[in-house]
């Protein structure tokens, strides 16, 4: 009986995280030194995303869809540029879009920051996704000065600081 009760608890319990979904998206900063330049890559899933800038700024939008138009990329950019902040050595910094791709239903974005000789430290505040979603989790992966650092920010750690 006490294994039969234990295989039910058992098969319960992992059977429960097929019915939930997971919220994860990935920010990978990469500095070119040579470049002078900050390389940005935001991986999304496409479909939480659109629902995202739904909920935002209540416009429905088709990006990853062949009926995406140049106002949705707009709100997208839009939308990371609010809910995705950089502060270089102390200093805000803005991020320029420079194109898009989509990887099965990951919308793949690439983003630049010129004039960057030298990272001393970034501050980055990413709240993308997590006011449409509350269990989302934003990973920031960075490489700068020969060292690779990761940060994990939720709805409730919004920001952290890399050196």
């Amino acid at each position: 009986m006490r294994k039969t009760l234990g295989f039910i608890i058992i098969f319960v319990v992992l059977s429960g995280f097929g019915w939930h979904k997971f919220y994860v998206s990935i920010f990978q900063l990469h500095h070119s030194p040579d470049k002078k330049r900050l390389e940005i890559t935001t991986r999304l899933f496409v479909d939480d995303l659109n629902k995202a800038l739904q909920d935002h700024y209540h416009q429905t939008t088709h990006l990853g869809e062949e009926t995406e138009t140049a106002a949705d990329i707009a709100l997208m950019n839009r939308y990371l540029a609010e809910n995705f902040t950089i502060e270089v050595n102390g200093q805000k910094k803005s991020f320029a879009f420079v194109s898009k791709e989509l990887d099965n239903n990951v919308l793949v974005g690439y983003y630049k920051i010129n004039d960057i000789p030298k990272i001393k430290s970034l501050k980055i505040l990413n709240t993308v996704l997590t006011q449409t979603y509350a269990e989302q989790q934003n990973m920031i992966q960075a490489d700068f000065n020969g060292k690779k650092q990761s940060l994990l920010l939720t709805a409730e750690k919004t920001s952290g600081v890399l050196k």
